[in-house]
């Protein structure tokens, strides 16, 4: 894990630069009309970081049309944060950012927020293809009785898990689990040239006719696997790794964000073979074009 007293955690501009260079590897681009040719703003008038563009003359920073646009918050911050959600395999509660921040709560949950949205991809390419595998499974995630006189039981959540081997995960909060919503996430985010692993549920029977093969494992007999790659661990690995993440970090997740904690995970599995710093510069990478207000956290801000 990166040292958390590195220059872009402590220093607004450090972090200014680093996101610049992340963003803008070939100069300051426009968010307003997309031409890579700025000239920095100098002088007592301008802030430090200011670009105008010699096309539009509209003026901007690295931040314009991102999810980070107009926030208060300084930027060495929003990158410290983006760097322990993504180097906390188990994910991190908004009350330890809160904490480590110093800011409140509802900032620290509103941060926490914005970064998933910037972990979630645009218009992202089907997984496996040609000779590939993808393992599919589904768990109920939650359930716990809430802290009410009532002692009333939190109904689970229901969640699909597409994954790739050796490549992304991809995973969706389904309304039931049943032949049309596990078919519907798989045909739209897999490749039916894909070969698709799965356990010996009825409704995989079916859709697994869709697909380039078709193999599953009798989990209702406890068998696990048959040799010749014939499993599903991986998908189930990684709902290990939600589970834990549900348990003992966040705790309960609620119908309106649960994509946004699903995409957390997601993320963090999809990249879990490169350093930490290198997930938290890919996190960064992925804020442009994306804008989240705290009164419609269910959806982007037009």
């Amino acid at each position: 894990m990166d040292d958390i007293l590195a220059p872009r955690f402590i220093d607004p501009v450090a972090a200014r630069k680093h996101l610049e260079a992340l963003r803008w590897p070939d100069g300051a681009e426009c968010p307003h009309c997309g031409l890579i040719d700025a000239t920095p703003l100098k002088g007592k008038k301008h802030r430090e970081g200011v670009y105008q563009c010699n096309k539009c003359r509209e003026q901007f920073t690295v931040t314009v049309g991102t999810v980070f646009e107009r926030s208060k918050i300084p930027l060495n911050k929003w990158l410290l944060a983006t760097h322990l959600l993504c180097a906390s395999k188990k994910g991190m509660s908004a009350a330890q950012i809160q904490r480590m921040l110093g800011v409140t709560y509802k900032t620290a949950w509103f941060m926490m927020h914005r970064i998933r949205e910037a972990m979630t991809p645009t218009d992202p390419a089907p997984l496996g293809g040609p000779d590939k595998f993808v393992e599919s499974d589904e768990a109920f995630i939650g359930g716990k009785k809430k802290r009410r006189l009532s002692g009333k039981v939190a109904p689970a959540k229901k969640v699909v898990t597409l994954v790739e081997r050796g490549g992304a995960a991809r995973s969706f909060h389904i309304t039931h689990v049943d032949h049309t919503n596990i078919r519907a996430a798989l045909v739209t985010n897999a490749h039916r040239s894909s070969h698709l692993r799965t356990d010996d549920a009825r409704f995989y029977l079916r859709i697994g006719q869709e697909f380039a093969s078709h193999e599953t494992t009798l989990h209702s007999n406890r068998e696990f696997s048959r040799g010749n790659g014939n499993h599903s661990n991986n998908a189930e690995n990684y709902f290990s790794i939600l589970k834990r993440g549900v348990v003992g970090t966040y705790h309960h997740w609620s119908a309106t964000h649960i994509h946004r904690y699903l995409a957390e995970f997601d993320f963090r599995y999809s990249t879990k073979d490169v350093s930490d710093r290198e997930r938290s510069d890919e996190a960064l990478k992925g804020i442009g074009g994306k804008r989240l207000t705290y009164r419609r956290t269910d959806k982007l801000a037009a």
